[in-house]
């Protein structure tokens, strides 16, 4: 299991790893990724004999995203508690503001065929109103179609 913990409001977010047999008795929880990185829900699916991956990099600070916020890929022959076991990751999208949309977050995807390259990444989003109340923001969803790569890219 990839987990996220931590504190939006601290701006401090950890993306951890377990494993279990039952669910209930769980291996030691191991870091994935450090705070500073700011990955936010690593999900992962097996296709063929391989396993891909998109997780998000998120901003919840004030001001502009950093061009490294957004949603990633990355692929590993197998299901890694280390990030460095997975292929350099690739940005697949920004968190450029889009009007209806900005900064996405809890990636999750599904590809076309079980061996074939297109994939539906769906993905949680929000964007600013004109609300002057003490939320101004209004969540969205969407889904962005890409052909992700075939073979690894990159380490391991």
């Amino acid at each position: 299991m990839w987990y996220v913990a931590g504190s939006n409001h601290d701006d401090y977010l950890a993306q951890g790893y377990a494993e279990s047999e039952d669910g209930i008795n769980w291996s030691q929880h191991r870091l994935l990724a450090p705070p500073e990185m700011r990955m936010f829900d690593f999900c992962a699916r097996q296709r063929g004999g391989s396993f891909d991956a998109i997780f998000a990099r998120v901003w919840v600070r004030e001001g502009s995203a950093p061009p490294e916020s957004g949603l990633w890929w990355c692929r590993s022959p197998e299901p890694s508690a280390k990030l460095s076991d997975w292929c350099q990751p690739i940005q697949i999208m920004t968190a450029e503001d889009r009007g209806w949309h900005s900064g996405p977050w809890k990636p999750s995807f599904q590809f076309e065929q079980a061996a074939g390259n297109r994939a539906l990444v769906f993905f949680d989003s929000s964007y600013r109103t004109s609300d002057p109340g003490p939320f101004p923001f209004a969540f969205t969803l969407g889904c962005l179609e890409i052909d992700l790569p075939l073979e690894i890219i990159g380490n391991p």
